[in-house]
């Protein structure tokens, strides 16, 4: 891997990296925080998931983590949102919520797509392992959480891996990408019109399906213009009210689906990691 930057921030490091996925078949870029308790051991890592139009530099610049890390000693990891580069296919008609920025966290299965758009892959399987060598984080201390298309990607990467997050949170999630334009548009482009497969990367059908998680923390703006067509907390707290999972959802008045509403309620989120991460 090539270290691209590293900045001294609250007593610990904000480095980028860049390495070549095996997933992806391009290279791929994330951000990686690591408190001052680094420097002694192993710490917990928490993963976040970003949105549709994201890089891992969104949340770097905007997100506001890296004091409450710094303070509680959790790493904070941050992918890219999709492969990109050169012979990467990207949205014919430019549209920002299919292609380069918008890979859904999914392993496309459709031509031309299923060359590259190798996102599960990428954030469950190949970036773990790479980051769990190289960086003092600590194995079975792992949480994740993802704002709006990467809070969809967070919760069902929590509710198919149970066990391996201690905690999972989201801010502005797309809950049921199946019912909703956002997620029927970029699974039947990426997995094919066969709706049961979709099942899979839905995480209301997945707790329809008998997924489980401990508990859950969700923060909603409730401006959002996103939210009564696109994102759905109310089939959320259905899912869990039926499942008894129990769910923390904080309807938050006035706030939007943007990065002032996200770096408000992120120490929040850190804190609630931290409990559960021991």
């Amino acid at each position: 891997m090539e270290r691209v930057s590293a900045w001294k921030a609250h007593g610990g490091s904000q480095q980028v990296w860049r390495h070549q996925s095996v997933a992806t078949g391009t290279q791929m870029t994330f951000s990686l925080y690591l408190p001052p308790q680094s420097e002694a051991g192993s710490v917990p890592l928490v993963w976040y998931l970003s949105g549709l139009t994201c890089t891992h530099a969104n949340v770097t610049e905007k997100g506001e983590y890296r004091r409450a890390c710094a303070e509680l000693g959790l790493a904070f990891i941050a992918p890219d949102t999709s492969p990109r580069g050169a012979g990467v296919p990207d949205d014919p008609e430019g549209a920002f919520d299919f292609g380069w920025g918008a890979g859904f966290y999914v392993d496309a299965t459709e031509a031309p797509w299923s060359a590259n758009y190798r996102m599960w892959s990428y954030v469950t399987d190949e970036l773990p392992r790479l980051v769990l060598e190289h960086f003092p984080v600590e194995p079975a201390a792992q949480a994740i959480m993802g704002h709006s298309m990467g809070g969809h990607g967070a919760l069902t990467a929590a509710l198919r891996h149970p066990g391996r997050y201690r905690s999972v949170s989201a801010l502005a999630p797309i809950v049921a990408p199946s019912q909703v334009p956002f997620g029927t548009k970029a699974l039947a482009g990426y997995l094919g019109p066969d709706r049961a497969a979709w099942r899979a990367h839905d995480s209301v059908a997945l707790i329809e399906d008998g997924a489980q998680l401990p508990d859950l923390l969700v923060d909603q703006g409730a401006a959002d213009e996103f939210v009564d067509a696109q994102l759905r907390p109310d089939l959320l707290k259905a899912a869990c009210d039926a499942a008894g999972i129990p769910l923390t959802l904080r309807m938050q008045p006035g706030y939007d689906h943007s990065y002032y509403f996200v770096s408000t309620f992120m120490a929040d989120h850190i804190r609630w990691h931290a409990e559960r991460l021991g």
